[in-house]
């Protein structure tokens, strides 16, 4: 008898743990993606934040619209990964805008 190799039987216990791993696995990624979105879009916002902050050290006055930061080349997009937008107050302040 040759013991170098994985028994038929020994494979299919090995596929039925790694399939269990995964159905419990993928459902509990998929109710996180709404959190995962949202928090990625708080950074996305931030990150406008700080660019807005450096348009107003480098310019010295705030920005008229995102677009303008788009335009000077401080920003390469102007929404959230998730689809929503930002939008900017007169002060500077950036808030993000559900779609």
């Amino acid at each position: 008898m040759n013991d170098k190799g994985f028994t038929l039987i020994e494979m299919l216990i090995v596929l039925l743990v790694i399939s269990i791993l995964l159905i419990i696995t993928i459902p509990n990624i998929v109710k996180q993606q709404a959190s995962i979105q949202h928090k990625g879009c708080e950074a996305f916002a931030k990150m406008v934040q700080a660019q807005v902050q450096s348009y107003q050290i480098d310019k010295n006055k705030w920005p008229d619209s995102i677009e303008e930061l788009k335009t000077e080349g401080y920003l390469k997009e102007t929404s959230c990964p998730n689809g929503d937008s930002v939008a900017l107050s007169t002060e500077g302040e950036v808030t993000i805008v559900p779609k």
